[in-house]
């Protein structure tokens, strides 16, 4: 009896210990740890919601860029980190969804993370060289159709979003195309030479090319037409299963105390509704969005399977 008493206090003790700490999170600069090199799409968000951060809290969020392994090396040091608050990752969809589907990691994306807010979603648009004879996606699809084998498309990698989306969009439409995988932009600077016919691709990259007459934009991939491309239709007005857009957003640790993962929350939710967050993410080809950690979590459960489809339709085995 003493024991459980003695057993009943502690529990007591630490429980209270971990609200007094989450009230007053937090008392230094908190880190966020993001996947990719500064200057990126990813990089820029990160660099925009930190601001808004720093403003709300009163203390510094600091970006720490940690590059390598399409961002696993990010991801294992945030999921190994104290689940204190002080260390954030700024999670994109490869990290979660695509990266452990590909190669081993040592971190579990649903397991060792808790999933604060998403921030920007962004598409990927559908972009041909300007030789190819259509002006419709669904010209572009009885091109191909009629041409067997003969047209390639570009990446920034294997496995990469943009990858991807492409092998999932061939394999809906019952295309044969061949995949050329690069490094970086050189994926678009092909595109707009004409050494490849289709390119998936961020809107920003590409809608300057569009506006040269060097390229053409059909579609986006996303489940919803762009803001900054109205006009566009998306894949999924000719096949309806078909989404493919990207996130960026906050995890945290996974046994982080939840009042600090929904006081975070809530500042992305009112950073998300500033329409000077708005402009700055749109000129960049993002929308802003946000949701709530369970939103978040039942996101990622969803999109799951349309990403192990794609990771199939591309024919990439697990490392």
């Amino acid at each position: 009896m003493k024991k459980w008493f003695a057993l009943c206090i502690a529990v007591g003790c630490a429980l209270a210990a971990s609200v007094l700490h989450a009230q007053t999170w937090p008392q230094r600069p908190v880190r966020v740890i993001v996947p990719y090199s500064a200057g990126g799409l990813s990089d820029t968000q990160a660099r925009v919601i930190s601001e808004r951060l720093s403003a709300a809290f009163g203390q510094q969020f600091l970006v720490e860029n940690r590059v390598g392994a399409t961002g696993a090396i990010a991801a294992e040091y945030v999921a190994k980190s104290p689940a204190d608050g002080y260390t954030l990752f700024w999670a994109t969809t490869p990290q979660v969804s695509i990266v452990p589907l590909i190669q081993k990691v040592n971190y579990d994306p649903l397991k060792d993370f808790a999933p604060v807010s998403i921030f920007g979603k962004n598409t990927y648009v559908l972009a041909v060289h300007i030789s190819i004879p259509a002006k419709t996606l669904k010209e572009f699809i009885e091109y191909v159709r009629a041409h067997p084998g003969e047209l390639s498309y570009s990446s920034a990698g294997t496995g990469s979003a943009g990858h991807l989306s492409a092998a999932l969009f061939t394999s809906r439409a019952g295309l044969t195309m061949t995949h050329i995988p690069y490094k970086g932009v050189q994926a678009a600077t092909d595109l707009v030479g004409g050494q490849v016919q289709m390119y998936f691709g961020p809107a920003a990259d590409l809608i300057q090319h569009s506006k040269s007459g060097k390229i053409r934009l059909l579609a986006v991939s996303g489940g919803k037409r762009a803001p900054i491309l109205p006009d566009l239709p998306t894949i999924a007005e000719f096949y309806p299963d078909f989404r493919a857009d990207t996130w960026n957003g906050l995890m945290a640790p996974a046994a982080t105390p939840k009042q600090i993962i929904d006081r975070i929350a809530q500042e992305v939710a009112k950073a998300a509704r500033d329409p000077g967050v708005i402009e700055r993410l749109n000129k960049i080809g993002v929308d802003a969005y946000a949701n709530t950690p369970a939103e978040f979590a039942a996101l990622i459960r969803s999109e799951a399977p349309l990403w192990r489809d794609a990771v199939n339709a591309a024919g990439i085995k697990q490392e």
